[in-house]
């Protein structure tokens, strides 16, 4: 592969930022809840069925991101997708009753799911023009923005500003971005590996090779979802910390993730993908292994950021294992159906840790999340699969 030319960098750059104004007014959105459920009177099982129920249309979101880009191209999927969360964000600032809100929230999910799958179509291209591994570096933009946004409705709300003009800054900021990268995306063209697009009507998936790394991806969005929701909750009702001081569970194992993501290619062109996913895999465990026999707060605490440190490097090579498996053209459309299990591992995050919660208490729900960690290092070899080199017929018509 030559080296990565000015339109290449220029490329990079645009679906780096694409990355972090997704990750931006997601945090946005989801650091509002609270104020949300405030506005329209929710209770706490509201929410959380409102949350669940964006993960499930995001993988709508995700199927027609593949068959938008099968028909046009990544560049214009992803546009269009951050069009629809910006119309969402409109659509959420202004709504103040429950029907506007909910339809908001689920035209948001669509186009959170197109934005996810298209802005990975763009990176694993990308990656493929550079010829080395470079997808970690566009997940830590994704977290960049994450704690941007997250630190934007903290100020917001330090100064008192609303939930409206928040939601409708952040919008802003989302169209604002768009605008300006849409020019900039990676665009095949004939001398690129991708620029023949699948033909639409066939898709020929390796299914096994695949199916582990949809596992893999699954069972990384649950821990990751499943730290999300329920750290703040553990730390409170079992170790009985205070509720700042629960929040720092949250914080630590994003901050660790963020340094996991930003070196995470450096170790995959030192070590290899299946070698950094099994290291990973087991820090992560040993991580969730502290947090769960952690005494005290403290130490709950340290085990989350440990777990930071290993886990966050697997759904960027899950995306990049993924380019491998199939023939270049039909790329798009692999990433866009490895998409789906995002949204399988944060319902499966959400759901089965509350249930084993329910049933016992937050610390054995903990211990199902350590238990997929341990599961990650026995699926590590899924990511090292060959390329396939030529295109197969088309056998699996999609739709």
């Amino acid at each position: 592969m030559s080296s990565p030319t000015p339109a290449d960098r220029t490329a990079r750059t645009a679906a780096a930022t694409a990355f972090g104004l997704q990750g931006f007014f997601l945090a946005s959105v989801l650091t509002q809840l609270p104020a949300i459920k405030d506005r329209f009177g929710f209770d706490d099982t509201v929410i959380v069925i409102a949350v669940v129920t964006v993960s499930l249309v995001a993988g709508v979101g995700s199927v027609l991101a593949e068959r938008l880009a099968t028909r046009t191209d990544s560049r214009t999927t992803l546009r269009v997708g951050l069009g629809v969360v910006v119309a969402a964000g409109v659509l959420l600032a202004l709504s103040h009753t429950t029907v506007p809100f909910f339809a908001a929230f689920g035209i948001y999910g669509i186009g959170l799911g197109m934005v996810d799958a298209a802005t990975n179509m763009q990176a694993v291209a990308i990656q493929h023009r550079y010829g080395r591994s470079i997808l970690s570096s566009f997940h830590a933009v994704w977290s960049v923005g994450a704690i941007i946004g997250a630190l934007t409705v903290s100020l917001a709300s330090g100064l008192d500003v609303g939930l409206t003009a928040t939601i409708l800054v952040g919008a802003a900021v989302v169209a604002a971005g768009t605008l300006r990268l849409g020019p900039r995306l990676h665009q095949a063209d004939g001398e690129d590996p991708l620029a023949t697009m699948n033909p639409v009507g066939g898709v020929q998936i390796p299914w096994r090779p695949f199916l582990m790394l949809g596992a893999a991806m699954a069972l990384f969005y649950a821990i990751d979802f499943g730290i999300g929701n329920w750290s703040a909750l553990y730390l409170t009702d079992m170790l009985l910390s205070s509720a700042s001081t629960a929040a720092l569970a949250m914080a630590a194992y994003q901050g660790a993730g963020l340094v996991s993501r930003l070196t995470g290619d450096l170790w995959v062109r030192r070590f290899g993908e299946t070698t950094v996913v099994r290291v990973g895999a087991i820090i992560g465990a040993i991580g969730l292994l502290v947090a769960v026999a952690a005494p005290t707060p403290a130490v709950a605490i340290a085990g989350f950021g440990v777990a930071g440190l290993g886990l966050p490097v697997v759904a960027p090579l899950c995306f990049s294992a993924a380019g491998q498996l199939a023939p270049p053209e039909q790329t798009d459309a692999i990433i866009a159906r490895l998409n789906l299990f995002n949204y399988a591992g944060t319902v499966i995050g959400g759901g089965v840790v509350g249930a084993v919660a329910a049933a016992t208490d937050l610390r054995a729900g903990f211990g199902v999340l350590l238990a997929f960690a341990v599961v990650l290092v026995v699926l590590a070899p899924a990511f090292h699969p060959s390329r396939v080199k030529a295109a197969p017929a088309p056998v699996d018509p999609v739709g």
